[in-house]
């Protein structure tokens, strides 16, 4: 393979998560800028779209089985220096993705208004959520490439090309939410079938542009035969690792959705107000995510290459730095909340609901913090059946139980939703912190940390 050089070994955690945190930044602005184009125009498309925009996030965590199981695997290979295998894998992640991407988009589009209707939504929600599933899950297949192949270039240390790629793209997309909610210009698709074909045009930008860094940055072609041809061990190296990984995911987006009916219980109001406090949370572990990414790559490698003192002390300064930033972003928040609610709707009731949520919001970050943090570094280290036992159990015990509890048996609303969901988190936390200090690696990998301690 001949890679251009990355000096992937030698990298930093700045400079591997900076572009990572752009990249989400710009991947979340174009969610909760279409949000908030869509609040303007009408809040049963943004209630609409804000539900329908969680089916397909579900349905997205499917295609993270490959892409995680590929990072890790891709990074313990550099670490050891085996560049014919990492490639191997990288083409054996490209098949999975193609067909998984295939599948999940006709089951999308064949039965879309049997899962929307789950929620008991009606009238215009029920419409214009319907539009937005049908049209964007058809471009689904194309998000999961893009996942397999952005994967493969930040397992390799070219996070900034796929940072670039992503401003591009959500350029695009921006730009077709401004056309389509606004009059400024008289087009035949408009309101959320606009906002959905941008969704669309944007997914077949990014899909061509990573395929093309792939091959200049790393000499990596792929082509039709990839997409029914891979190496049968990859494959089920790649699932042992990426579908109890990703299984996490599902189960947490399953989770959510059980809670987003809790709230339809309490009403169109509420429904509204959580999609968009939703959007706006996101900012409070922006960087939390971003850095928790870089940290993964930086120990599946410290990892890969026995360096499992180094991978320890990561863990921990970076857990302890994204608290502490999460914390303080969601403050900022809260003090500004009544602000940033007007920028997505003038409906008082909602903005009079949405407040003490962004409040409350203060007790889920730390937890949530180090819940990701440390899940996904535990991940890396290739200690993955312990993140899901305890996140599947906390999930639907904590965050979906206490919230029916909270929610509509006590009668707190939002609130109470908040309020198990920092539950959950926290307690997902807090296992993490235990099992991080266990040096877990040190029973997954005796062979490898005997050698590392002979050659000391």
């Amino acid at each position: 393979m001949n890679v251009q050089e990355s000096d992937y070994n030698n990298q930093t955690l700045y400079s591997i998560t900076w572009p990572i945190f752009l990249e989400l930044s710009l991947r979340m602005a174009m969610g909760i800028i279409a949000t908030l184009m869509l609040g303007r125009y009408s809040d049963a498309a943004a209630a609409g779209v804000g539900v329908g925009n969680q089916l397909l996030n579900l349905f997205i965590l499917v295609f993270n089985i490959t892409s995680i199981g590929g990072t890790i695997l891709i990074g313990h290979n550099l670490g050891a220096r085996n560049l014919k295998h990492a490639e191997r894998i990288a083409h054996s992640v490209f098949f999975m993705n193609f067909w998984f991407g295939v599948g999940v988009s006709a089951l999308v589009v064949l039965f879309g208004n049997h899962f929307l209707m789950f929620f008991h939504l009606q009238g215009n929600v029920l419409h214009e959520g319907l539009i937005f599933i049908r049209i964007c899950g058809a471009s689904l297949f194309l998000e999961s490439l893009s996942l397999a192949l952005s994967a493969v270039l930040r397992s390799h240390g070219f996070t900034k090309d796929a940072m670039v790629i992503a401003v591009i793209m959500d350029g695009i997309s921006v730009a077709g939410n401004f056309f389509a909610t606004t009059s400024a210009f008289v087009l035949p698709l408009s309101g959320v079938t606009g906002v959905s074909w941008a969704m669309v045009f944007a997914r077949f930008f990014a899909f061509f542009a990573l395929l093309f860094v792939v091959w200049r940055r790393l000499a990596i072609r792929f082509s039709l035969r990839d997409c029914y041809h891979a190496n049968r061990k990859d494959i089920s190296d790649l699932l042992s690792i990426g579908i109890p990984s990703a299984g996490e995911g599902v189960s947490y987006q399953f989770s959510q959705l059980v809670i987003t009916a809790y709230v339809v219980l309490i009403g169109s109001t509420a429904l509204a107000a959580r999609v968009y406090i939703m959007n706006i949370t996101m900012l409070c572990f922006l960087f939390t995510a971003a850095i928790a990414q870089g940290t993964q790559l930086l120990i599946a490698r410290y990892i890969g290459g026995g360096q499992f003192d180094r991978a320890y002390k990561r863990g921990w300064r970076t857990v302890l730095f994204a608290a502490g930033s999460s914390t303080i972003v969601s403050f900022i928040i809260a003090l500004l909340g009544s602000d940033i609610l007007g920028l997505f709707t003038e409906t008082s009731a909602i903005v009079g609901l949405g407040i003490p949520v962004l409040w409350m919001n203060l007790f889920v970050e730390p937890g949530r913090a180090i819940n990701i943090v440390l899940m996904g570094s535990l991940k890396s280290a290739g200690d993955v059946r312990f993140p899901v036992i305890i996140g599947v159990l906390s999930m639907w015990t904590v965050a979906v139980g206490l919230s029916y509890v909270f929610a509509i048996h006590l009668g707190l609303g939002l609130i109470g939703i908040w309020l198990a969901q920092g539950a959950d988190e926290w307690f997902r936390g807090i296992f993490a912190l235990k099992r991080w200090h266990s040096k877990p690696w040190m029973r997954l990998h005796p062979l490898i940390t005997k050698n590392d301690a002979a050659t000391k």
